[in-house]
C-alpha cells in the first residue's frame, strides 16, 4: 500500500474506529488516543498492507483497547476479597489457609504459574518467558491448576 492509499483509507477509517474504541473505552479521549496508537502501528506496517485494511484496523484497535483496559483493571490478593455472608474474621482467615494449603498440594509448576498469574499479577506472555514455555502451555497449566483446586475445595468442603 502506498502512502497516498494508506491516507485515503485511513480518512475513511478513522470515524469508524473512533466509534468502536469509544465502544470499548466509553470515552472520546481515551477513544482517540486507542485510534492514534493503531494508525501508528498501521502507518508502521504501510509497506506490507494491502487494501481492504478495515477489518485488520478494527481489530487492531479492538486489541489496543482491551490490552488497555486489562493494564487498569486492579488486581486484587485472596486477603482482600469481601467475606462470605455470615462469616467472621476468623472463619475468612481459615477460608484463606485452607485454600492456601490446597495451591500447596500442586506440582511445582501448576503451583508456580498459579501464584504468579494471581498473586503477582503477572501477565501469561511473562509468566510463560520466565519459565521457558509456550503461552499455550501457561494457559493450560493454569486452567489445570484451577481445575484441580476446585475440585479438592469440593472434595474437602
Amino acid at each position: 500500500m502506498t502512502k497516498d492509499e494508506y491516507e485515503i483509507a485511513m480518512q475513511r477509517l478513522r470515524p469508524v474506529l473512533i466509534a468502536e474504541a469509544t465502544r470499548y473505552m466509553g470515552n472520546a479521549d481515551e477513544a482517540e488516543d486507542m485510534v492514534q496508537d493503531a494508525l501508528l502501528k498501521l502507518w508502521q506496517m504501510c509497506d506490507q498492507l494491502k487494501s481492504p485494511v478495515d477489518g485488520l484496523a478494527r481489530v487492531l484497535v479492538r486489541n489496543i483497547c482491551l490490552d488497555s483496559i486489562r493494564r487498569r483493571k486492579p488486581r486484587e490478593g485472596i486477603e482482600s476479597l469481601p467475606p462470605t455472608a455470615g462469616s467472621n474474621e476468623k472463619e475468612e482467615h481459615e477460608r484463606i489457609e485452607h485454600m492456601m494449603a490446597i495451591v500447596e498440594e500442586l506440582p511445582d509448576v501448576p503451583q508456580t504459574i498459579l501464584r504468579l498469574r494471581h498473586m503477582e499479577g503477572m501477565e501469561m506472555k511473562d509468566i510463560a518467558r520466565l519459565l521457558h514455555m509456550e503461552e499455550a502451555a501457561v494457559r493450560k497449566a493454569l486452567s489445570r491448576a484451577r481445575q484441580a483446586v476446585r475440585e479438592m475445595l469440593m472434595d474437602n468442603g
